[in-house]
C-alpha cells in the first residue's frame, strides 16, 4: 500500500503541474455528466414517475451509480490504456521488477480530473436523500458506505477484464464499453425497469444489481428484505473470474517485440 499512495501522490503532482488545464478538464467532465441529468429532469417534467420510482429516487440511484463509476475511473484507469503498454512494450519492463503487475499498471494513470464527475454525482447524491426522507439508522449508512466502496470495485473489475482481453488481441476491445460506460448512463435508473431479464442478467452476470437495485430498495424501505444490504460484499466475488481471466492472460503473455 505505501507504494500505491506513493503513485498517487505522483501521479497528482504530475495533474498539478498544468493547473488550468487540470480546472478546465474537470468543469469539461461536469457539464459531459450533465447531460445525463438533463435527461432525467426532462422526462420527469413529463412524467411523475417512472415504473414507481419517483424523481429524488431516480436521481439518488443516478448518483449512486456515477460516483461509483468515477471513482472507479479515476484509480483504476490504467487497465483502460493496456493496450498501449503492450503494444509499446512497456508491459515487458513491469514484468522485470519485483512488485504486483496490477499495482504498477493502476501507477500508470489515474484520472483526478473525474472530481467534476464526482461533485455532480455528490449534488444529486445529497438532493436525492435530502427529499427522499429516509428513516436513518447506522445500518442504512453501512449500506450506502457498501454500495459506493464494492460499486467502485465492480467497475474496476470491468476494466481489468478489458486489460485481461487485451493479453489475447492486443488492441483494446470497444465492446467492453457497453459494460463500464453504457453501465453509467443505464445505471441512472433502477435495474428492474428494463425488465426481468436484464435484472437477472445484473444479479447473476455482471453484478450491477447488487450494488444499485438491491441495497437501493433497502436504504428506501421500498419493501426490502434484510439481506439486500448486505448484497454489495456478495458482488466483490465478481472480482475473482476478473482477477483469473488477468492471470490467464499473463500466463499467454507474448511481447510484441516494440
Amino acid at each position: 500500500m505505501k507504494l500505491y499512495w506513493h503513485y498517487v501522490r505522483l501521479q497528482f503532482a504530475a495533474a498539478m503541474e498544468y493547473k488550468t488545464s487540470f480546472v478546465l478538464v474537470c468543469l469539461g467532465q461536469f457539464l459531459v455528466s450533465f447531460n445525463g441529468f438533463l435527461g432525467v429532469y426532462f422526462l420527469f417534467s413529463r412524467f411523475h414517475s417512472v415504473k414507481g420510482w419517483s424523481y429524488e429516487e431516480i436521481l439518488l440511484c443516478f448518483g449512486i451509480v456515477l460516483l461509483q463509476y468515477s471513482l472507479a475511473e479515476c484509480f483504476a484507469r490504467g487497465f483502460d490504456g493496456f493496450a498501449g503498454i503492450l503494444g509499446n512494450g512497456q508491459f515487458d519492463r513491469i514484468l522485470l521488477r519485483p512488485r504486483s503487475t496490477i499495482l504498477q499498471v493502476l501507477g500508470t494513470r489515474m484520472e483526478f480530473t473525474r472530481i467534476g464527475r464526482m461533485v455532480q454525482a455528490v449534488v444529486m447524491f445529497v438532493y436525492g436523500l435530502s427529499r427522499c426522507r429516509v428513516e436513518w439508522t447506522l445500518g442504512k449508512g453501512l449500506v450506502l458506505a457498501l454500495m459506493l466502496l464494492c460499486g467502485s470495485f465492480v467497475f474496476a473489475g470491468l476494466f481489468l477484464i478489458y486489460a485481461a482481453l487485451c493479453f489475447f488481441t492486443t488492441e483494446g476491445l470497444e465492446f467492453m464499453n457497453i459494460f463500464t460506460d453504457g453501465a453509467r448512463e443505464y445505471g441512472r435508473y433502477p435495474i428492474d425497469v428494463f425488465g426481468k431479464r436484464i435484472l437477472r442478467f445484473c444479479t447473476f452476470v455482471v453484478p450491477y444489481a447488487l450494488i444499485q437495485y438491491y441495497p437501493l430498495r433497502f436504504v428506501l424501505d421500498r419493501g426490502a428484505r434484510w439481506y439486500y444490504g448486505l448484497l454489495p460484499l456478495l458482488s466483490l466475488l465478481f472480482l475473482l473470474p476478473c482477477y483469473g481471466l488477468y492471470c490467464l492472460g499473463r500466463r499467454h503473455y507474448r511481447s510484441t517485440g516494440s
